[in-house]
């Protein structure tokens, strides 16, 4: 889990679903493809989850990791994500 990926959770919590595109927006990153890339790594871990084409919510989980109620480190990455 690093500084941007709790960013990126604590803007979906903020802001509601959000796209890979729009969260590199908001974040001004300029190497393509990061945000959808992190997106991917949440979404392996519970954290977030895909709800249509590009666009991701925060599940529960990510919710609690953000109240301090869940440790990241001790999640386990899901099997199937799509």
């Amino acid at each position: 889990m690093t500084q941007t990926d709790e960013a990126i959770l604590e803007t979906i919590r903020d802001e509601g679903n959000m796209t890979p595109q729009a969260l590199d927006d908001t974040f001004d990153i300029a190497a393509a493809n990061y945000a959808r890339d992190r997106l991917s790594e949440l979404t392996r871990y519970g954290l977030v989850e895909k709800i249509g084409r590009g666009l991701y919510r925060l599940t529960d989980d990510g919710r609690a990791f953000l109240d301090e109620e869940l440790d990241a480190s001790e999640l386990d990455p899901v099997e199937d994500t799509d």
